[in-house]
């Protein structure tokens, strides 16, 4: 199982004690290449007096874009904390027993703008930057990473099943290949018998599935139905309904989980 998680926009500050960035100490080495470069470039613009502007975001978070020029030397953290989003906060990555944290250490990956993919044990400092973002000395981040997440992921692709909890802006930078068990998650909201697709509340709900695939007992799911049958143990609690979507002839099925 490969659960794929988008980072969290708000992220939490290391503690100003804690050790700096080692970028050679991240997973996934394969990517320190273009990391290197990415981090560089984001160095650089947010340095600029439009950086706000060029990275896209409001004046009012001028302050985390200035702190992205001090990434070399900013106080890091396990991923599982600093990414402390909705979806995090439900997911609860920071606090799971040995065992679930294990299997969240081996199966979810955070794809990131800054760093291509995270383990939850990847030790970063926070930052801002969108994986939307077409970067000076980059150019279009999704582009970017798309080739270097395309090696260091498709065989791992084509072994397990995809469970994808990413928003479009993040799936932009890497698919699994065709014919890889994929399955996409979706959040519908019912009232009155009425469907429609909900964003805030979504992250919550692709956290709470993702906290219930790493803490749950038995073996992990290996197929879009095993993987909707053990969605399944949430409804009535946290979920009204899972549905699972036909396969279609390429690409990703879907797998509804339905909230009221």
């Amino acid at each position: 199982m490969l659960v794929l998680l988008p980072p969290s926009e708000g992220k939490t500050p290391a503690p100003a004690t804690a050790p700096p960035l080692d970028l050679a100490a991240l997973s996934h080495p394969g990517l320190t290449p273009v990391r290197e470069k990415v981090l560089d470039a984001l160095v650089d613009v947010s340095a600029r007096p439009d950086a706000c502007d060029v990275l896209g975001v409001s004046p009012g978070l001028a302050e985390e874009v200035a702190r992205n020029v001090r990434l070399r030397s900013a106080p890091a953290a396990r991923a599982s904390r600093v990414y402390s989003g909705v979806l995090y906060g439900a997911a609860g990555l920071d606090a799971l027993t040995p065992a679930a944290r294990a299997r969240a250490v081996a199966s979810v990956r955070v794809v990131s703008a800054l760093w291509g993919v995270l383990t939850v044990d990847d030790v970063v400092p926070a930052y801002r930057l969108s994986m939307g973002t077409d970067l000076p000395g980059i150019g279009p981040l999704a582009a970017a990473w798309r080739g270097p997440l395309g090696v260091e992921l498709a065989a791992r692709a084509a072994d397990d099943l995809v469970v994808d909890c990413r928003s479009a802006t993040y799936r932009a930078a890497w698919t699994p290949p065709t014919g890889a068990p994929w399955v996409e998650v979706r959040v519908l909201r019912e009232v009155d018998g009425r469907r429609s697709v909900v964003s805030h509340h979504a992250k919550h709900t692709r956290g709470v599935l993702t906290h219930h695939l790493v803490t749950r007992r038995g073996r992990e799911p290996r197929d879009a139905d095993e993987l909707a049958h053990a969605a399944s143990a949430l409804v009535g609690d946290a979920l009204h309904a899972v549905e699972l979507a036909p396969a279609p002839r390429r690409g990703a099925r879907t797998l509804s989980l339905v909230v009221t």
